[in-house]
């Protein structure tokens, strides 16, 4: 028995092991390069470590948060136009006065924009000059010091909107 043979549907081209092994090749290189590439960038734009060693720090965490939440502090931030405005607030909601206030403007990602302003106090808030900041987010790593000598840190997330 004879097959015959219909040349109008095939075009000659067979998949071969070679083809495949190819395209894996290429397949697993996209992913490979992609990859590369995300973590250059990752660790370039990496602003660094946030204290020098953890466990050090870890052993006197607990005894700084308590003195710091019995101060009932509120913290709020937010900028207009040139302007960044630091408002602390007690229990009461009245105004704090700190003995000294200091800290990093800056994005999340990148310290490219960073920048630390000299506050001084107007009766409600703590100002500074920063120049105008870019739209998105933007953090505030906060150092202050109350009148007792408790220290206060906390990051402050805002965002500037044009």
């Amino acid at each position: 028995m004879a097959v015959e043979h219909n040349n109008e549907t095939d075009s000659g081209f067979r998949i071969t092991g070679y083809h495949v092994f190819g395209a894996m090749v290429l397949a697993f290189g996209i992913i490979i390069a992609v990859n590369v590439v995300m973590a250059v960038s990752a660790v370039r734009t990496f602003p660094g470590l946030e204290v020098a060693n953890s466990y050090v720090a870890s052993q006197t965490f607990d005894v700084e948060k308590s003195a710091q939440l019995a101060l009932g502090w509120t913290v709020d931030a937010g900028v207009e136009g040139d302007t960044f405005r630091v408002t602390i607030t007690d229990e009461a909601d009245a105004p704090v006065e700190v003995a000294s206030i200091g800290g990093t403007i800056g994005r999340p990602t990148s310290v490219v924009d960073d920048q630390t302003p000299e506050f001084t106090f107007d009766g409600t808030a703590y100002v500074a000059k920063t120049g105008v900041l870019g739209e998105g987010n933007w953090n505030f790593r906060m150092v202050a010091e109350a009148a007792d000598g408790t220290q206060f840190k906390q990051r402050v997330v805002f965002y500037v909107k044009h």
